[in-house]
Formats: structure tokens, C-alpha cells, sequence
């Protein structure tokens, strides 16, 4: 069966996830721990390729066993806060339905193999497009949406901790914006954040069921196109990339520490590259990286910013932008304890 892809803007969803087995016995300027292995994930169009990131040089060596079979047209590849599982969302099942699915592996804490778990993969909403995990590493976010359909919606599950497994949350899916794009829990896993077509939707999560509840005011301006969000380690400041306009833009709002409720900080939005796909912010919160796609037949490039910690903006880093491959779609920074 022939399926259409969800974005027609990129024919090609390659998702880099970079996983660290980190120590907190040593430390980087950067704020990065780098004393066990650290693994990268990327999706390409059927399977997950798997490699080890040298230590001193950062060069990547695939893993054995690597690429690892994944389902239909894999759009985004998640780790838990452990380490121990990696979530890739696929934008159809092998059932061939517009329903798509995630699949569950476990990871070798030693050599970054994927091994897929029983029960994988598990049904998600039709063309889903990210994967968001809390803090706690106990529920799991989905956004989906079938384009010209109207509102999206966001599935949400339980996680189990010994297996990986999935498990539907009590009133999930939940309603959302047209088209959702990507989706990102606060460091409390209090609020859950999730880009559609020009807005940022903000959510109120029940700590003990995973249940998604609108913050007053939502959902808020975004510019055009939100492709990717992401909120500071320290909860204080969501980041949006859109990737309408060239070049595109990064919006920044400060959080309201009760409400979850956003408010653009002076300064917003800021320069980035054309298209940007994808925005992350580094474990110390000193720095943020967009993943930026470029013109077609060009390479795509990376923009790095320094973050203020105090009010949130963005000033970008000597020598950026950084080149980079083809048609970059995402870049993610984990360091599990």
C-alpha cells in the first residue's frame, strides 16, 4: 500500500537522538558527563541505525546488529531518562491502516544494541510525528493528525518502568491543535507543551494519572509553521522553531511557574537558519541548537546560541551556523542519570 508522507516539505524524515551513558564524575564546560558510553540513534526511511560516539573525537562507529528494523516511515526516536529504552514513532503501522505506531527496544547499556520488546510496537494516532517522555520516565506524550482533517489530538500512555511497555492513560487521546508537530514535558513533569499549525498549545499534567488538561490562555501565537519545542532544564523558558519565512525563527516565552501559561519575552523571535526543523537546549541550559534543513539540493545546517539564563534570549555562538548533511530534521541532546 502506497502512503502519502505527512510533511510533503521533507520527503526524507532523518531523526538524529544522541544517548548518553554519562557518569556524573566528570564534567565539560559545556556541561556535558561523558565518562560511559554514548551512543546516537538516527531514523531513516525503515530502520534505526545505531552508533557509538568516540569519547575524545566525537566519531561515530555503528554498533553490531545496526541498522535495526523499525516500522513504516519512522519519524522520530526518543530514549527514556534511564537510558534504557529507545521509542521510535512510525507514521503507519504494519497493518498498512493510517494509524501509525511506536516501537519499544531495550538498549545494551554496553554496546547500544536494540533489542524490540514483547508487545512491540504499540498503536498510535494517525500520522504521529513526535514522542515526548517525563522526567519521571513514567508516561509518555504522542502527538498526531491527519492533514486537512481539522484538530489534531495527543495520545498518552503509561510506561511500564521493568519492561518498557505501553499502556493507554484513562481519557486519552486528548484534543489538540491542527496538524501538532512536536510535543515537550517541563524538567516537573507538571506541563506538557505541543506546536501545531501557528500555535503552542500548554497543558497541565496529572502527576498521577498522565492526564492532559488546557492551561488557561492556551493555546498561544507561535509565528507560522512551529515545527519543534523545547523547554530550559530549569522549566523557566519554552523555545519554538518555526520554519515559515527565510530565514526562519526561534520563539522564546518565559513560563509562568503556576500556570504553565507563556509569555514572549522582549526579543522574540530570533534569526535562525532557513527551515529550521528542530530545536534543543543543552543539559546545563547554556546552550541551544537548531536544526536547520536549508534549501533543496543545499546542505542543511545547525545554529548554536548562547542562552541568558536570566531572561531567556538568545545570542548566537562564534562560527555559527555549522554545516551539517542533507535535509537535517531533528537534533536532541540526552544525558540519563
Amino acid at each position: 500500500m502506497e502512503h502519502p508522507v505527512r510533511n510533503n516539505r521533507t520527503p526524507l524524515r532523518l531523526i538524529i537522538g544522541l544517548m548518553g551513558l554519562l557518569s556524573m564524575t566528570a564534567c565539560s564546560t559545556l556541561g556535558l558527563l561523558h565518562t560511559k558510553p554514548q551512543f546516537a540513534y538516527v531514523v531513516n526511511w525503515g530502520n534505526v541505525s545505531a552508533y557509538r560516539i568516540h569519547a575524545s573525537t566525537g566519531a561515530l562507529t555503528e554498533v553490531p546488529g545496526s541498522p535495526f528494523a523499525a516500522g513504516s516511515l519512522p519519524d522520530s526516536v526518543t530514549v527514556n531518562p534511564a537510558g534504557t529504552f529507545a521509542y521510535v514513532v512510525s507514521q503507519y503501522s504494519d497493518s498498512g491502516s493510517n494509524h501509525g505506531s511506536v516501537s519499544v527496544y531495550r538498549i545494551h547499556a554496553s554496546t547500544g544494541t536494540l533489542t524490540p520488546i514483547p508487545g512491540s510496537p504499540f498503536a498510535a494516532g494517525p500520522y504521529p510525528s513526535s514522542f515526548a517522555i517525563n522526567p519521571a520516565g513514567t508516561f509518555a506524550y504522542v502527538p498526531s493528525g491527519i492533514p486537512g482533517m481539522g484538530s489534531g489530538a495527543i495520545s498518552a500512555y503509561r510506561i511500564n518502568a521493568s519492561t518498557g511497555a505501553l499502556t493507554d492513560v484513562p481519557g486519552s487521546p486528548f484534543a489538540a491543535g491542527t496538524l501538532p508537530s512536536s510535543i515537550t514535558v517541563n524538567p516537573a513533569g507538571t506541563f506538557a507543551y505541543v506546536t501545531s499549525w501557528d500555535i503552542v498549545s500548554a497543558y497541565r499534567i496529572d502527576t498521577s494519572t498522565g492526564a492532559l488538561t488546557p492551561v488557561p490562555g492556551s493555546p498561544f501565537e507561535a509565528g507560522s509553521l512551529p515545527e519543534s519545542v523545547r523547554v530550559s532544564p530549569a522549566g523557566t523558558f519554552v523555545y519554538v522553531a518555526s520554519a515559515y519565512g527565510d530565514p526562519g525563527a526561534v520563539f522564546v516565552y518565559r513560563i509562568h511557574a503556576a500556570t504553565g501559561a507563556l509569555t514572549e519575552i522582549p526579543g522574540s523571535p530570533f534569526t535562525t537558519g532557513i527551515e529550521p526543523r528542530s530545536i534543543t537546549v543543552n543539559p546545563a541550559g547554556t546552550l541551544a541548537y537548531v536544526a536547520n534543513q536549508g534549501n533543496f539540493g543545499s546542505h542543511g545546517s545547525i545554529s548554536a546560541y548562547r542562552i541568558d539564563a536570566a531572561t531567556g534570549a538568545l545570542t548566537p555562538v562564534a562560527g555559527s551556523p555549522f554545516m551539517t548533511g542533507t535535509r537535517p530534521d531533528s537534533i536532541t541532546i540526552v544525558q540519563p542519570q
